[in-house]
This record gives C-alpha cells, structure tokens and sequence, in this order.
C-alpha cells in the first residue's frame, strides 16, 4: 500500500509549488528552468505548445512575452505518493477573460529536489 499525502512531503510539494507560482507570474525565468528536470524526458503542453525536452521548454519560457501573466488561482488540488512522487492541478483565471486555464504537473523528488517531468496547460472555451 502507498502512503497517499504524507504531511511532511505534502508540505514540502506545497512549498515547491508555491515557489513555481510566484516565479511564474513574475517571469523568474531562472526559478522557472530550476524547477523544471533537466532532461529530453521532460514535456511541457502548453495551451499552443507542444514542447519536448528541458531544452525546449528553457527556449519557449525565454522567448515568451513577459505579459499578462497575473491570475486569479481559483481551485488547487495537490497530491503526494509516497515520498517521491506528487500531481498538482489548478484552475485559472486571467484579469479580462472569461476563459478558464488548467495547469497540471507531475513532480519527482531527485536528488538535487522536487523537480517537474511533465507539465500541460490548456484553456476551456
């Protein structure tokens, strides 16, 4: 049986988690590569993205347009498996869009900390 939310790793996802969002919307490109694993496994979907590997997604996040990346985090769930594994999944909203925006993200614990390995951002109609 896999213990499912353990406190301590779930607060320490939380904490990683947390520090993803602030560096997000403040375009912290540095914070945003570190958490992000260093890989060609690694993949992100974004809403008109499909980006393989670390390289690729360091590349999209340095070209991006530092613009309108404030939102309104409406609902949060974040899970851990056992001691190394986590989802997290939120809903979004952007300051004048009626869209909402999903963000899901798989977090491993590697040696150098809790990393991302796979990420998907979508908008509903």
């Amino acid at each position: 049986m896999i213990d499912i939310n353990l406190p301590a790793v779930l607060a320490e996802v939380e904490a990683v988690f947390a520090q993803y969002q602030q560096a997000l919307v403040r375009n912290d490109i540095a914070v945003l590569d570190m958490l992000f694993w260093n890989s060609p496994h690694t993949l992100r979907y974004g809403a008109g993205e499909n980006l393989y590997g670390y390289e690729a997604i360091r590349e999209f996040r340095k070209g991006r347009p530092a613009v309108n990346l404030e939102r309104e985090i409406t609902a949060t769930s974040i899970t851990s498996f056992g001691q190394d594994f986590a989802v997290t999944n939120v809903e979004f909203k952007r300051a004048g869009s009626d869209r909402v925006g999903r963000q899901s993200q798989t977090w491993v614990r590697m040696p150098e900390g809790w990393r991302v390995v796979s990420a998907h951002v979508s908008l509903m109609n």
